[in-house]
């Protein structure tokens, strides 16, 4: 692809738009960049591997002759150009050899999340028509045998984890006879407008649909990524640690953005020892959603207060953020420069060493991040760059990048893009990254595509430098009995920066006024127990009326409240016995509530709140 700079953007009345820097040849694909760094720079090490306690290094040489073995004996079984190829594990680089091994075959990967119950892998399988099923371990086989069974066009089921066998080494032997010339030619027949991959949404409601995205999204929305002021961290030398889920688009697109780039990526699905991994790998950026921004924020204040340092660890906390704004200002007072240099060395630094000491910067997608973590983040050294995107949109489509940051937006259109507000504030988006349409779905394309413009269902405002902000959702606004509109998403992040709180939900639809349901982080809870001298046993169902309990999230209540006007605040809360996660269905993969499920689980709590 040829990439030419034109760095001016233009404005309209509450519209933006950035020109294209970057055009895609109506020939390529995805598929192409395996054969050219094999061809270029055969020894470079594009991707890190963790074996036995231990990263190794994988060379391009080395990559394209794992994805040619697995591209061949996807031919050899009868995978044909178009054909739809499902891919259910967690992230790790199998993933992407067999990603870009179907790209290589001429097929369309479609990724299912690892977490999937068999009925969501039932609906994929039958609605995508897909051929061939990938899985992650046998016990991912055993759960979807019998849907997979039913699945009206499935062939073939291989298990990437297979015991005697592996999913790779049954495509290696199967292709055996076949040469590289097969696979060469299935990539030179691929052209931009072919379809990538069918991605089924999560869903927040609803029954997932197939966003279909063409070879040429993906391969926009990594040129706009490295044609922006990344291109400096995005780059030959630089490593990234990858362990969002592969199946979402956002881990997707950068993965694919890196592997252009020649950024060497190593993969991790064990998150819990995430810290060890930054440890050991030390990357230079990281990919991340809010959520696990918040937990290390949190998780670190927590640590801080249970070791009797907690007062240091606020002081520094209101430091990082005065800092980071006064930057905005352009004038920050020598008082604070000073302590700021101070909390550098007592706090900050061992901020830094929890993220491998080496990160330069991070990237947050996925959800809205929040002023106050990105200040707080930006004061201790490690600058995160949130962006605004969803599936439809192939990742990113704005984005804070270097030089042009404003903390609490989520940036400015990508290059070749552009941004519209509707007159009742409904973000609209266009460009070469939006998808064409819904797999087999006319009726959901034509409600969400209206004159070239997608219709994402958020709410948000342009001002007038291009930076978009997100203000909520069309179907999350609250509108009280008084008919006062309130946007939950403000309140909740506020509440969710008390490292006390796991989650919190904003309700009061057409109710007299605005309540909120708050679940209690249980990696908080045993800490806060001990500091406050309550039994070591005892559940948050034990202690959900206790007094101590009471005033902590009644002073993460009042500082959601100084937000917003007093028809907006919170009158009422009630706390939870358990917390919301992926595996009770209260949230996405991604880390996004799950509105709906939690008003129907939670209906007796909710109405509970007005009938006190």
């Amino acid at each position: 692809m040829s990439i030419t700079q034109n760095p001016h953007p233009t404005a309209v009345a509450r519209e933006f738009s950035s020109p294209a820097t970057y055009t895609i040849p109506e020939d390529a694909s995805c598929a192409d960049v395996v054969a050219r760094h094999a061809a270029e720079t055969p020894n470079y090490p594009l991707f890190q591997r963790h074996t036995q306690g231990s990263w190794t290094e994988v060379t391009a040489s080395e990559f394209k002759n794992d994805v040619y073995s697995a591209a061949k004996g996807l031919i050899a079984l009868g995978v044909a150009p178009g054909d739809r190829v499902a891919l259910l594990a967690n992230t790790r680089y199998e993933w992407v050899v067999l990603d870009y091994a179907i790209w290589s075959s001429g097929a369309v990967t479609v990724p299912i999340y690892a977490s999937s119950s068999p009925d969501q892998v039932a609906w994929i399988l039958e609605d995508s028509a897909a051929v061939g099923l990938i899985v992650e371990t046998l016990e991912n086989k055993r759960n979807v045998e019998t849907v997979a069974a039913a699945a009206p066009a499935l062939k073939t089921v291989l298990v990437i984890d297979g015991g005697s066998t592996s999913a790779i080494s049954e495509l290696v032997t199967a292709g055996k006879d076949l040469a590289d010339s097969a696979v060469d030619d299935r990539v030179a027949a691929l052209t931009a407008a072919d379809p990538a991959t069918l991605i089924y949404t999560s869903g927040t409601t609803g029954r997932p649909k197939g966003v279909q995205l063409a070879h040429r999204n993906l391969l926009s929305e990594s040129a706009s990524i490295l044609a922006s002021s990344f291109s400096s961290l995005l780059r030959e030398g630089n490593k990234t640690l990858m362990f969002l889920p592969l199946a979402h688009v956002f881990a997707r697109a950068i993965s694919v953005a890196c592997v252009e780039a020649k950024v060497t990526v190593g993969h991790t699905s064990d998150v819990p020892n995430l810290v060890e991994h930054f440890g050991s790998f030390q990357p230079n950026l990281i990919l991340s959603v809010p959520r696990v921004f918040e937990k290390v924020y949190n998780s670190a204040r927590q640590k801080a207060h249970d070791a009797g340092k907690g007062k240091i660890f606020d002081k520094a906390a209101e430091t990082a953020i005065a800092w980071s704004q006064a930057q905005d200002s352009g004038n920050v007072p020598l008082p604070l420069k000073v302590r700021h240099a101070v909390f550098n060395k007592l706090v900050y630094s061992k901020l830094q060493g929890a993220l491998g000491g080496q990160c330069e910067l991070a990237i947050s997608g996925g959800a809205p991040l929040g002023a106050r973590l990105g200040h707080f983040f930006r004061g201790i050294g490690v600058t995160i760059y949130e962006g605004y995107g969803l599936t439809e949109t192939s990742a990113a489509i704005t984005v804070n990048t270097i030089g042009r940051q404003k903390i609490g937006s989520v940036g400015r259109p990508l290059p070749g893009n552009k941004v519209r507000i509707n007159d009742d504030g409904e973000v609209l988006l266009a460009g070469p990254v939006v998808f064409s349409g819904y797999w087999q779905n006319e009726k959901a394309t034509a409600e969400s595509i209206v004159d070239g413009w997608f219709h994402t269902g958020d709410l948000g405002s342009l001002d007038n430098d291009g930076y978009l902000s997100i203000t909520g959702r069309k179907k999350e606004l609250i509108i009280t009995a008084g008919g006062k509109n309130v946007a939950p998403s403000g309140l909740e992040d506020v509440l969710r920066a008390h490292p006390l709180i796991s989650q919190a939900v904003v309700v009061g639809d057409q109710k007299p006024f605005i309540g909120v349901l708050i679940t209690i982080d249980s990696e908080a809870f045993p800490g806060w127990k001990d500091r406050n001298g309550k039994p070591a046993d005892a559940t948050i169902a034990n202690l959900r009326t206790d007094v101590d309990l009471i005033i902590e999230v009644e002073e993460a209540v009042a500082a959601a409240n100084k937000t917003v006007s007093k028809a907006e605040a919170i009158k009422k809360y009630t706390i939870l016995d358990v917390d919301f996660t992926e595996a009770t269905g209260e949230l996405t993969p991604s880390m996004k509530l799950k509105r709906n499920v939690v008003a129907d689980k939670f209906a007796a709590e909710i109405d509970a709140l007005y009938n006190q």
